[in-house]
């Protein structure tokens, strides 16, 4: 005879909601895209400062502030987003347009989230970091009730949005930013943006997303960023082969021209991306899809190589 208390109906049913509440909750913060923050990384790891233990340390906070906010702008653009979610054929399970999370606990959590990451860059970080935080609070702020209706201008502030991150990471450190680093991020950025609004479009174009995606953008407009896009990639591409050619590089490298291993396999990646989204078969979000793809981390993989024999 089992000597447990009997579980009642309801205290199943209490638990389960707790669950699920819980995964929602998971869910809104979007901790997948947290990946897109170590940029913060990127002043430190190309200035050669790895072994910089302070530095190090001052990146990782700088990571966690900008992982709570960016999840504190997610919870925002969701609740914004929410009715013409419902439309969409992927984007309606997302906790706010599915009813798994209400409104008002939407605007808490949010709230309590950028509390946390300036709380946290004004207790560990330079005021120059919580200055970049304000930035990008304003920034994705107004980019989620305007400017993402508006077209070119949304992808800009998005490839802004990427190179506000980098530098973050220099305010956080105190490594001073190179403007090749910083022209780099602009430009392969702006080509990221530019592939995860052609996905959209693409998906506008055979039917497999409504026509009003609240972008902006017409089906009609997949061919000028088709065309515009992979480009701007290579733009960013160019940028890396002029800085391997600079008199800057040969400060911190012994043999800068073996950087130039490094070239292809940017070119590769970049047109590679481009191609599977032409095939329909990239995601909504291609640094999602990246973050997953055995061939992207092969790339680094190269790319690493390459700075590592270069320096």
């Amino acid at each position: 005879m089992s000597l447990s208390p009997p579980v009642s109906e309801r205290s199943l049913h209490v638990a389960a909601g707790r669950s699920g509440t819980a995964r929602a909750v998971v869910r809104a913060l979007r901790p997948h895209q947290w990946a897109k923050n170590t940029l913060v990384l990127l002043p430190v790891l190309l200035a050669h400062r790895a072994a910089d233990a302070d530095a190090l340390a001052a990146a990782a906070v700088a990571f966690a502030a900008l992982s709570l906010c960016a999840s504190g702008t997610y919870v925002v653009n969701d609740l914004t987003d929410r009715d013409r979610d419902r439309r969409h054929p992927t984007k309606r399970t997302r906790p706010f347009a599915s009813g798994a999370l209400s409104p008002a606990f939407g605007v808490g959590l949010a709230a309590v989230l950028l509390s946390a990451a300036f709380g946290l860059a004004a207790a560990f970080l330079p005021a120059g970091f919580s200055a970049v935080l304000a930035a990008y609070v304003g920034v994705t702020l107004a980019y989620s009730f305007r400017l993402k209706a508006e077209p070119i201008l949304d992808v800009l502030v998005l490839a802004g949005l990427y190179a506000l991150r980098v530098v973050g990471g220099s305010k956080a450190t105190g490594v001073l930013l190179s403007e090749w680093l910083l022209a780099f991020s602009l430009f392969f950025f702006l080509g990221l943006a530019l592939l995860k609004r052609y996905v959209e479009l693409r998906q506008m174009e055979t039917g497999a997303a409504p026509a009003d995606n609240g972008r902006g953008y017409l089906a009609d407009d997949a061919a000028l960023v088709r065309a515009v896009g992979p480009a701007t990639g290579l733009i960013s591409v160019l940028v890396l082969a002029l800085y391997v050619t600079s008199p800057e590089v040969r400060v911190l490298y012994a043999q800068p021209a073996l950087l130039w291993m490094a070239i292809p396999a940017f070119v590769y990646w970049t047109l590679r991306m481009w191609l599977l989204a032409h095939r329909g078969r990239m995601p909504d979000d291609p640094v999602l899809f990246a973050v997953k793809d055995p061939v992207s981390y092969a790339v680094v993989a190269v790319v690493a190589a390459a700075v590592t024999v270069a320096a």
